[in-house]
């Protein structure tokens, strides 16, 4: 059979209609499971656009919305008393498990002091210096999320530099900042698809390449008009794929050399350890942005800036003529983040879970391509810190053009589906896993026993 013949009938290796099967009886499967949800959410959840508060809730492959009643440490039960071991943990939001013992203490303290008032409480007087030492760079600000820091940190770039374009690599994930919002499509740049009422040109201001592409990017950085190359460490949010060694050796240097500020989003690698892969990895960023899980699950966003970037803004901002920034919501650095942050930095984000979260992760890492190996499968497994997934296809992937088509939406989701139906959930947009400090071996064990089981359906 042609190799053409062969992906119309297979997916990763999979007959297609072996994939349609699974879905099937796990979906009916799932549904017959949760009465009590489907009755409330199986036409959607009344009052909402679409049947849910945001749209990606309806991206979940199940049937319908799992409605959770409650969670805890690194375990999800839905409302039909259904318990899941939570390898998803909100995407990253609560990679340190659900309600952090520490941080839930810090919210119901502060919440009898007030919520918001646009005015710092003490625990602000600890976050700077936990933020300088940690990470390493001496100046910060607070944003609500890590799109709202990744756009605030652009905008100081591009005053600072007075230049206008913007570089990312191909496949990346910074949220929902506009001039990341591209793509190459056969080699050339465009917009995104299926971006929603976007009327602008997106690649006028935004140059993509490929990720370990270091002739790509001395040519992109050639007529010094990149105010900043804004990158993730490792690609996250497609297929994983990870650095080639050296590649982040010449992101520095070729950008020191171009003018070019270097912004490292750390969103989703913070699970590499206590400081991050730019920590861990000695990278030297210019700018630095962490969201998500930097205050446990309460929406919450930081970015730091090196002395030379510090310096060049405050030199701006005197030249400047007055008026608003164009940066800051009314809501961020409110004193509930103040006392989540300190709480996660101070008692969460240790050394010691962190050990504890890398040890799981290589077990699960060494389990699940176990699983692979013993059904040849042509998958791998990737890693980054307590990050892992699984990928339906060879490995290991260099850039984001090979992650889009390692991509198989069609098996992805009836895997994720049965996972569900055994006991385990994981992210619904691309097979990542999470270990928390709250995860136990017996929930990795666990994990690992479902994948096998699914697999052997699939390989039958």
């Amino acid at each position: 059979m042609h190799s053409s013949d062969t992906s119309r009938t297979s997916i990763g290796g999979i007959g297609r209609d072996r994939i349609a099967d699974l879905r099937e009886t796990e979906g009916e499967a799932f549904r017959k499971a949760r009465p009590r949800s489907q009755a409330k959410v199986g036409n959607g959840l009344p009052g909402f656009f679409g049947g849910v508060p945001m749209h990606w809730m309806n991206d979940w492959p199940t049937p319908f919305p799992i409605l959770v009643d409650s969670a805890k440490g690194a375990t999800i039960t839905d409302i039909d008393g259904i318990r899941l071991d939570d390898f998803c943990l909100g995407d990253t939001g609560s990679m340190f498990g659900h309600s952090p013992p520490p941080v839930a203490r810090a919210i119901r303290r502060q919440a009898g002091r007030g919520l918001t008032y646009m005015l710092p409480s003490e625990d602000a007087l600890a976050i700077g210096p936990l933020l300088q030492q940690r990470f390493g760079l001496p100046f910060w600000q607070i944003a609500t999320t890590a799109t709202d820091a990744n756009r605030f940190a652009l905008r100081v770039a591009r005053a600072i530099t007075g230049r206008e374009k913007i570089l990312v690599f191909n496949g990346c994930y910074h949220g929902s900042v506009d001039e990341t919002m591209v793509r190459l499509i056969d080699g050339k740049p465009v917009n995104r698809p299926g971006l929603a009422g976007e009327f602008r040109d997106l690649t006028r201001t935004a140059k993509v390449i490929e990720f370990n592409d270091v002739a790509a990017l001395e040519t992109a950085l050639r007529d010094k008009d990149v105010a900043c190359v804004i990158a993730e460490p490792v690609l996250t949010n497609s297929c994983m794929v990870l650095a080639d060694p050296g590649f982040h050796d010449a992101l520095r240097r070729l950008t020191r050399a171009a003018g070019t500020l270097l912004l490292i989003d750390e969103t989703h690698t913070i699970s590499t350890g206590p400081g991050g892969y730019t920590r861990k990895y000695g990278l030297e960023p210019d700018l630095f942005v962490l969201g998500k899980p930097i205050a446990g699950g309460v929406p919450a966003s930081v970015w730091g800036m090196s002395d030379d970037v510090a310096s060049r803004y405050a030199a701006y901002n005197r030249s400047k003529e007055p008026g608003y920034s164009g940066m800051g919501t009314t809501l961020s650095a409110n004193p509930l983040q103040f006392a989540a942050m300190r709480a996660t930095l101070e008692e969460v984000m240790t050394s010691e879970n962190y050990d504890r979260m890398d040890h799981l992760a290589r077990r699960l890492d060494a389990g699940l391509t176990g699983v692979i190996d013993r059904y040849r499968l042509p998958w791998h497994v990737a890693r980054v810190g307590a990050r892992v997934e699984f990928i339906c296809a060879p490995g290991p992937l260099r850039n984001g053009a090979e992650a889009e088509v390692a991509h198989a939406p069609e098996l992805e989701a009836a895997i994720h589906v049965a996972l569900v139906n055994r006991g385990v959930l994981i992210a619904p947009f691309h097979n990542m896993m999470l270990i928390s400090p709250a995860t136990s071996g017996a929930q990795v064990n666990r994990l690992i026993t479902a994948f096998g089981a699914v697999a052997a359906k699939l390989a039958a």
